[in-house]
């Protein structure tokens, strides 16, 4: 790809994030979720293979539809109210259309459809931005206009998402799509909680853009896309590999690893607004997901193939990446004792 559309698209990236997450007005809002939409779609389309196309085609549609969705939404609370504010989201129809569209934009069942088919057609970095970057937007949308939204419709889209994630990860071979139901579940441990503790939601999702970064940039270092070839990829970096482990244990929400940390607030949080049931439900749907994960690092770590490994081990790896791996590796794994002063934030 020319270094010159590159940076375009890359500028034209954090420009559309930076307007949708720093407006109060609903048309900015929807201009920084178009500017994203076209700026990673030739990220997308890069490597002119017939599955990216697909891909761009389908990331496309949807995007679209949610984006008119979201400017009807917010057009006809304006119609009604003669409010134009994010956060002046007053009228029901109005925040359950709202609903719908961050619920494409985000990938949460039902409208989960396009995203693990989007995933698979994209080179590992591009999909690292799906799963992460892209996602920043629409969570900002729910933040702030989490006071207007329908608790009953949210709770029925987030277990709905924390269980098909689970459960359509568990016989997958890609990585990507793995990766893909992983970003689902975790979708829907953050809508559950938008409405009771809207900053608990972006504490998970820092959390997730920190592990799902980590893992993607060891699959991208040890070129892994199928989980044949990461059997034998130990062989090529053995410490990246050990380290892939913790961080998909972390994933998964394993103590004392950081990713208990969202659960185990999550759960607490649940507990104390009385909602034990689902409490106790997204609990046990996360059982499905530590299932792939486990899957994922007996795969990457402890099964040894009966081949032989025709190449030598890849001691000069890119030294930029390595130090950026070893950050992020640190932060995913080693952020629980953090916990106590997070509980003190109101």
């Amino acid at each position: 790809m020319n270094p010159h559309a590159k940076l375009i698209s890359t500028l034209s990236l954090l420009l559309g994030t930076t307007i949708t997450i720093s407006s109060n007005h609903w048309v900015m809002a929807w201009t920084g979720l178009e500017i994203n939409t076209l700026a990673i779609i030739p990220l997308i389309s890069k490597p002119h293979h017939p599955r990216a196309i697909e891909a761009t085609v389908k990331y496309f549609l949807v995007q679209a539809t949610a984006s008119a969705l979201l400017l009807f939404a917010s057009m006809s609370n304006a119609w009604i109210t003669g409010q134009w504010d994010i956060t002046q989201l007053t009228h029901p129809t109005s925040c359950l259309l709202l609903t719908v569209a961050i619920a494409m934009k985000l990938g949460l069942v039902p409208f989960h459809f396009w995203f693990p088919e989007v995933l698979q057609g994209s080179p590992l970095i591009t999909a690292l931005l799906l799963s992460t970057v892209m996602k920043f937007p629409p969570i900002t949308i729910l933040f702030l206009t989490s006071h207007s939204l329908n608790p009953t419709l949210l709770t029925i889209l987030a277990i709905s998402s924390a269980a098909l994630g689970g459960w359509m990860g568990l016989n997958q071979t890609q990585i990507r799509k793995i990766l893909a139901f992983s970003s689902i579940s975790h979708m829907g441990w953050m809508a559950i909680i938008i409405i009771y503790s809207p900053n608990l939601t972006l504490l998970t999702f820092y959390l997730y853009i920190l592990m799902t970064a980590t893992v993607f940039l060891t699959f991208n270092t040890t070129k892994t896309l199928k989980l044949t070839t990461m059997m034998i990829s130990w062989t090529k970096t053995p410490m990246l590999n050990a380290t892939l482990m913790l961080t998909l244990l972390s994933l998964a929400g394993l103590p004392p690893l950081t990713g208990f940390l969202p659960k185990w607030l999550i759960i607490q949080e649940l507990t104390k607004q009385g909602m034990t049931v689902t409490a106790t439900t997204m609990a046990m749907l996360s059982l499905l997901g530590l299932f792939f994960y486990l899957r994922l690092a007996y795969y990457s770590t402890i099964t040894l193939p009966p081949n032989t490994a025709n190449h030598m081990k890849q001691w000069h790896t890119n030294k930029t990446t390595n130090t950026l791996i070893a950050l992020l590796t640190s932060l995913a794994t080693l952020l629980l004792p953090l916990s106590p002063m997070i509980l003190t934030i109101p």
